[in-house]
């Protein structure tokens, strides 16, 4: 715990972010991931990305709506306008999404299946966990004014270099004025959502185990959709319709076991994110011994080792911290008023 409060929040979202939407996820295996040219561009794109987010969300008094909300603009900012993948037929992690889905020179799928990947992935669990970590910290600005207009600098000059020297690939003007013109309206869009939406059934008690369960079929039905769809004769319009459907019903199943409303932050997020990240830790030592994958993936069991060991020590953290709460609050309502009056005095 003291070591805790001597780390910068901000410096730890700024390493969770790249760690689970790239290194847990397989995108960039340990060899690549611990490379520091690479780890640097991506600590920056991906850290700097959710630290900007989080601090938008607070300074505009806002919650999860506008977060993931950013996070989607923030993954058609990274696929579209940085890497170009969502327009590039021959990027290399498309596989057969550079033909199917594809239309007026956009991989349509990949392209849906991206957005979403980033907005929860890569932005809004980091920034969960993080803050769970520093609960305590949760309501407070984690960088100055001034460090929050020079990370805007440094984002922004990181996307251009990223776009220059990643690939030679360049898209038609009109398809990078579309996605700024989107990234735009997603941003104004995200600062009118109202700050939580409140839970459909406010009767039925909350279980930890339900949120790590829809976090794990969730995701593993999103990828299903995605990866084993287009290999299929099922037409990609009624596989992105899939896709959309499927958020759909998570947002009302959370809503609906979210007793409490899912503004505070509480065990029943860490079981959610848990359960989602599950996923990536299972697959991991499947991608590591993987032969039709070209790269070096070695590690890859040990960082899904190394993500089951933290989310187990967050989960005995906070369940103390709440035993630590409820013991406050009992002996604060065992007080009489005479003795509260007389600790206020």
């Amino acid at each position: 715990m003291k070591l805790l409060k001597r780390i910068s929040p901000a410096l730890a979202l700024f390493l969770l972010a790249p760690t689970i939407g790239e290194l847990l996820s397989g995108s960039a295996p340990p060899a690549e991931f611990f490379n520091p040219i690479s780890f640097t561009f991506l600590a920056i794109l991906y850290g700097g990305g959710a630290i900007l987010i989080r601090e938008l969300t607070l300074r505009w008094d806002k919650g999860w709506p506008t977060i993931i909300t950013l996070g989607a603009a923030y993954g058609i900012i990274e696929e579209g306008l940085m890497v170009k993948s969502f327009f590039d037929p021959n990027w290399m992690d498309l596989d057969l999404l550079g033909s199917y889905g594809r239309w007026e020179g956009v991989n349509w799928v990949w392209s849906l299946e991206l957005t979403i990947y980033h907005a929860i992935f890569s932005i809004a669990i980091p920034i969960l966990l993080a803050s769970l970590i520093f609960s305590d910290r949760q309501h407070e600005p984690w960088v100055s004014r001034r460090a929050f207009h020079w990370l805007i600098l440094l984002f922004v000059l990181n996307g251009i270099f990223i776009n220059l020297a990643l690939t030679t690939y360049r898209p038609p003007l009109l398809h990078y004025l579309i996605t700024i013109g989107l990234v735009f309206g997603l941003i104004a869009l995200a600062r009118r959502l109202p700050k939580s939406y409140p839970p459909i059934n406010e009767t039925q008690p909350s279980r930890a185990h339900r949120f790590v369960l829809l976090g794990f079929l969730s995701t593993l039905v999103f990828f299903v959709l995605n990866w084993v769809l287009p290999h299929t004769q099922i037409p990609p319009l009624a596989t992105m319709i899939l896709v959309l459907l499927l958020l759909v019903l998570i947002r009302w199943r959370v809503r609906k076991y979210s007793n409490q409303g899912f503004d505070q932050l509480n065990g029943f997020h860490l079981a959610l994110a848990s359960g989602a990240l599950s996923f990536f830790i299972l697959i991991a030592p499947i991608q590591e011994f993987d032969q039709s994958r070209i790269d070096d993936t070695s590690g890859m069991t040990l960082v899904g080792l190394a993500a089951f060991l933290f989310l187990f020590w967050l989960g005995i953290r906070l369940r103390k911290e709440d035993s630590q709460n409820q013991a406050i609050s009992q002996t604060k309502s065992q007080e009489t008023p005479f003795e509260i009056n007389k600790g206020v005095n």
